[in-house]
C-alpha cells in the first residue's frame, strides 16, 4: 500500500512538472499571438512588484514617454496596475486575489488600455492571473451520513458530497481517497462542469449483525505542489433488509427557465417509485449533493419533488446549475439523479459606458479627425443582448468610431468657431440589439479654446470730436470704443494713435489717447484761427499673439470761441494822427463821407459786425451804417458847423460776451474840392493841430515862393488841358489810387457780401512817402468843376496864403 502510495505521488509530480512547462510555453505564444499586449503574473504578489517594460515591448521612445503622460486605465472601477511613466515599468498597484477577481472562470485576464498623449494613441493590454495554490479543498459538511441495506449487493454506487477548492487548473482538486476499509472503495468521477466528486463503492457485502455501522475519512486532495488537502468523516449505518429500491421515472432530468423568473418559480418536477409497501414504499425527495450554489439558489419538496427557485436567478453570473438528487424510501433505500437547470438569459443588463480619456477644451483651429476621447462600451448580456451600437446627435461636429472591440474614439469633422459656439455637451448613447432594447447615456462636456481669429470692430465707421478753443490741458474730447469677439487676452483691446504731423507738429502733442479705456484727451490749447480741424487715425490692437488690429479715422473739429476783437482795416488806426477826410459844405443830406471797413478772427456769429457812432463833434450832423459801416451826412451842412469834425466809430462783433474797437476819423468841412484848396485846407487843418509847425511852414514857403508861382502857372496850364479828359482820368483814377500800383485796390468789406457796396466808388490816394499812411483826399466821383469856379478857388487860396497877416 506504501509503495503504491509512493508510486502514485510520483506520478503526480511528473503531470505537474509536464503541466507547469507547458503553461510557460503557453503564456510565451499567447503573449506574442496578436497586436494586443498579454503578460501574465501570479496571483498574490505583492503591491509594486514588477511586471513588464511597455517601452520595449511597444518599441516607443523611453524619453518621451513621460512628456506624452503614458497612464494606465483599466475596465473596471478598481486600478490592478500602475506605470512609471519615466521608464515604462508596469507594476502591481495591490494585491491580486485571482479567486476574488475571477473565481472558478479560467483563464482570468485583466483588460486594461495604455493611453499615450501628443499625439493621443492608445493599446490594449491584458494580463493573465494564473493560479497558485493556496486554497484547500473543503467539504461542505465536516460529516456524511449514509444508510445502506444490509442487502445492498457488492458494485452497488454511492456518490458522496464533492468538495469545494477555490484554485482552477492543477491547483483544483484531483483525486478523492478514504482510509483503509474492507467494505468500499472510492473513486473520482467527473462532471459535465468538469467539476470532480467522489463515489463510494461497495466491495464486499454488509452484514449488520456483525458491523451496523462502519466509518471512515473522505480525503479530497488538489494538485498543487505541494499538494493540499481537505477531510471529512463518513458515517455509514447498515439498514435491515429493505426488498426494492426506489427507482427515477428519469436518470437526467433537464429544465430551461429564464433568469428573470420570480421567486418560487416551479422549474420542474421529479418523480421517483418504490414497490414496497408501507413505509418502506414511502419515498422523501432531497439533494444528494448540497453545495452552496445549489441549495441557494434551488428547493425541492420532499413530498411532491417540485424543485422551485428561492431567488432570481442571473445568467450572468451562472448559465447551468447541475443538481443531484435522491429518492429515499421509509426503508433507507435510496435512488439518485441528476437535474440539469440551464438559465435562460434575457436583456435585462444595460450597455455600460466608460471614458477612459477625454481633452477638453480643444482648439478652435483643431483640423479635423482629431481624437477628442476615448470610451469603452460593455454589455453583460449574452448573443444579441449583449451586441451594442454606439452613437452621439447628428447635430455635432463629432463622431464616434469603434477602434477595437467595444472601444470607440471621439473625432472631430470639421472645424470650430468659439465666437458661436463655446461648448458642446455630447451624450454618447449606446443601445443594445435585445428586445426590449436596452440603452444608457453618457454626457461629455468638450469645451472650444480660443484662438486670435478675430480683429477689434469699432463701433462707429468714423468719428467726429469737438473741443473748444482755448481749452485747457487734458481735456477729455471723446471716447472710441472698439470690440473683440475673441476671449481673454485674444479679447483685450489697447488703443493707440497711428503717428502724423499737424501743421508741422507732431500729432502726439495735440491730442493722445488712453490704451486701455479709449478716452481721447486734448493736450494743449487750441487756438480756432490758427487751426480750425484736423483729423487723426487710431488703432485698436488685441493681445493675441500675434496681435489683430483695425484702424478707424477720427476728426477733430475746433469750435471758436469769441477771443478776437474786431481789427479795423480803414481807417488805420497806429500812433500817428487820424486819417483826414473831406466833405464839401454844398453836400446833401446822405451825403456819403467815407467808410469805416473791418474784420474779425472769429467766425460764424463772433464775426458778425455792427457799426455804432460813439462819439461825435455834432451828433447830429453824421450817422454810421450798422451794417455797413458808411457814414453819411444827415442834413446840410451850414455855416455855423464847425470845419473840424471828430467822429468816434464803435466797431462790435455779436459774440456771446461781444469784443469791440474804435475807429477815430477827422472829417473837414470845405467849400470846394481844387487841388490847390485842398493843400492849403490840409495845412490849415494842419496849423491848427500843429501849433508848432508854423514857424517850420513860413521858413519853408519863403524858401520856395519862386518855385511857387512857376508851379501855379503850370498847375493852371496842366488843369486846362485836362479838363476834356478828366472822366478818362478819374475812371483810371479809381482803379489806380494817384498812379501807385502798389496800393491795394479793394478793401476788405464785413457788410455781409464781402466787398464793398457798388452804390459808391472812392478814389484813394496816399502822401508821397508818408510814415504815417495818412489820406490826402477822398472824393467822390462827381462832374468837373467849371473853369471860372476853379480860377476864383486860386485867387481866394493865393489871398489866403499871401496877403492874410501870419
Amino acid at each position: 500500500m506504501l509503495l503504491s502510495r509512493a508510486g502514485g505521488e510520483g506520478g503526480r509530480r511528473t503531470t505537474i512538472i509536464r503541466q507547469v512547462v507547458f503553461l510557460v510555453l503557453f503564456l510565451c505564444v499567447w503573449a506574442l499571438g496578436s497586436g494586443t499586449l498579454r503578460y501574465s503574473v501570479p496571483e498574490e504578489m505583492e503591491s509594486g512588484s514588477f511586471v513588464a517594460n511597455v517601452v520595449k515591448d511597444l518599441e516607443l521612445d523611453a524619453n518621451r514617454l513621460s512628456a506624452r503622460k503614458a497612464r494606465v486605465v483599466s475596465e473596471g472601477s478598481r486600478q490592478h496596475f500602475q506605470l512609471n511613466s519615466n521608464t515604462g515599468d508596469l507594476f502591481i498597484k495591490e494585491k491580486i486575489d485571482r479567486e476574488e477577481l475571477c473565481g472558478q472562470t479560467d483563464p482570468c485576464i485583466l483588460h486594461f488600455e495604455i493611453i499615450l498623449e501628443n499625439p493621443l494613441q492608445s493599446y490594449r493590454a491584458e494580463v493573465r492571473v494564473y493560479d497558485v495554490n493556496d486554497h484547500s479543498p473543503e467539504f461542505s459538511e465536516n460529516e456524511l451520513l449514509l444508510k445502506m441495506p444490509e442487502t445492498t449487493p457488492p458494485g452497488s454506487r454511492f456518490p458522496l458530497a464533492n468538495a469545494q477548492d477555490l484554485d482552477v487548473g492543477n491547483n483544483s482538486l484531483q483525486s478523492y481517497a478514504i482510509s483503509s476499509t474492507d467494505h468500499f472503495r472510492v473513486y473520482t468521477r467527473h462532471r459535465n462542469d468538469g467539476s470532480k466528486y467522489a463515489e463510494l463503492v461497495l466491495e464486499t457485502p454488509l452484514d449488520r449483525e456483525e458491523q451496523a455501522e462502519i466509518s471512515f475519512m473522505l480525503t479530497a486532495i488538489d494538485g498543487g505542489s505541494p499538494a493540499r488537502s481537505g477531510i471529512a468523516q463518513v458515517r455509514i449505518t447498515v439498514l435491515d433488509s429493505n426488498d426494492n429500491v426506489p427507482e427515477f421515472s428519469q436518470t437526467l432530468y433537464r429544465a430551461r427557465v429564464l433568469e428573470n423568473s420570480e421567486k418560487d418559480y416551479v422549474v420542474l418536477t421529479i418523480s421517483a417509485t418504490d414497490s414496497d409497501e408501507g413505509i418502506n414504499g414511502a419515498i422523501s425527495y432531497s439533494f444528494s449533493q448540497k453545495s452552496k450554489k445549489n441549495v441557494n439558489a434551488f428547493s425541492v419538496n420532499p413530498v411532491n419533488g417540485e424543485i422551485r427557485i428561492l431567488r432570481p436567478l442571473d445568467f450572468e453570473e451562472t448559465e447551468t446549475y447541475e443538481i443531484d438528487v435522491q429518492a429515499t424510501d421509509g426503508g433507507g433505500l435510496s435512488a439518485h439523479s441528476k437535474v440539469l437547470v440551464a438559465v435562460v438569459d434575457v436583456n435585462d443588463n444595460a450597455p455600460e459606458v466608460k471614458v477612459t480619456y477625454l481633452i477638453s477644451p480643444i482648439p478652435e483651429d483643431a483640423s479635423p479627425e482629431t481624437v477628442v476621447a476615448l470610451f469603452n462600451v460593455r454589455d453583460r448580456d449574452s448573443a444579441d443582448n449583449g451586441r451594442t451600437i454606439c452613437s452621439i446627435e447628428d447635430n455635432l461636429p463629432f463622431s464616434a468610431k469603434p477602434t477595437s472591440k467595444n472601444s470607440y474614439s471621439l473625432v472631430t469633422e470639421n472645424t470650430f468657431d468659439r465666437e458661436k459656439v463655446s461648448e458642446y455637451n455630447i451624450t454618447i448613447t449606446a443601445r443594445d440589439l435585445g428586445t426590449p432594447s436596452l440603452s444608457t447615456e453618457e454626457r461629455i462636456i468638450v469645451k472650444i479654446s480660443d484662438i486670435n481669429d478675430n480683429s477689434p470692430e469699432f463701433n462707429q465707421t468714423s468719428y467726429t470730436m469737438y473741443v473748444q478753443e482755448n481749452n485747457g490741458p487734458a481735456v477729455l474730447i471723446g471716447t472710441v470704443n472698439a470690440f473683440d469677439s475673441d476671449s481673454e487676452q485674444n479679447a483685450k483691446v489697447t488703443y493707440s494713435l497711428l503717428p502724423a504731423e499737424v501743421d508741422g507738429l507732431p500729432l502726439l502733442s495735440y491730442i493722445s489717447i488712453n490704451s486701455e479705456n479709449g478716452n481721447v484727451y486734448a493736450l494743449r490749447s487750441m487756438d480756432y484761427e490758427h487751426i480750425r480741424g484736423f483729423q487723426v487715425t487710431v488703432r485698436a490692437a488685441d493681445g493675441g499673439s500675434p496681435p489683430l488690429s483695425s484702424e478707424v479715422i477720427i476728426r477733430v473739429e475746433i469750435i471758436d470761441e469769441n477771443d478776437n476783437a474786431p481789427f479795423i482795416l480803414y481807417p488805420l488806426q497806429n500812433n500817428s494822427s487820424p486819417a483826414n477826410d473831406l466833405v464839401p459844405r454844398s453836400a446833401e443830406a446822405g451825403y456819403l463821407v467815407t467808410k469805416v471797413v473791418a474784420v474779425d478772427g472769429d467766425s460764424g456769429q463772433n464775426s458778425w459786425l455792427s457799426y455804432h457812432l460813439l462819439k461825435a463833434t455834432d451828433p447830429g450832423l453824421f450817422t454810421v451804417g450798422s451794417q455797413n459801416g458808411e457814414i453819411r451826412t444827415t442834413r446840410l451842412i451850414t455855416d455855423r458847423d464847425t470845419m473840424k469834425q471828430k467822429l468816434i466809430v464803435l466797431v462790435r462783433d455779436s459774440g456771446e460776451l461781444p469784443l469791440s474797437s474804435s475807429a477815430t476819423l477827422n472829417i473837414a468841412l470845405v467849400d470846394g474840392f481844387s487841388d490847390l484848396y485842398m493843400q492849403l485846407t490840409d495845412a490849415a487843418v494842419e496849423e491848427e493841430e500843429h501849433g508848432t509847425l508854423t514857424m517850420y511852414l513860413i521858413i519853408s514857403l519863403c524858401l520856395v515862393s519862386f518855385g511857387f508861382f512857376i508851379s501855379i502857372i503850370v498847375f493852371i496850364t496842366i488843369k486846362v488841358y485836362r479838363r476834356r479828359h478828366y472822366g478818362e482820368r478819374y475812371m483810371s483814377a479809381s482803379g489806380n489810387c494817384c498812379g501807385d500800383s502798389n496800393f491795394q485796390n479793394n478793401l476788405v468789406d464785413v457788410t455781409g457780401n464781402g466787398t464793398l457796396s457798388h452804390s459808391y466808388r472812392y478814389e484813394v490816394c496816399l502822401t508821397t512817402g508818408s510814415g504815417n499812411s495818412e489820406f490826402k483826399f477822398l472824393r467822390p466821383i462827381i462832374p468837373s468843376l467849371p473853369p471860372q469856379h476853379g480860377i476864383f478857388l486860386l485867387s481866394k487860396l493865393f489871398r489866403k496864403l499871401f496877403l492874410s497877416p501870419l
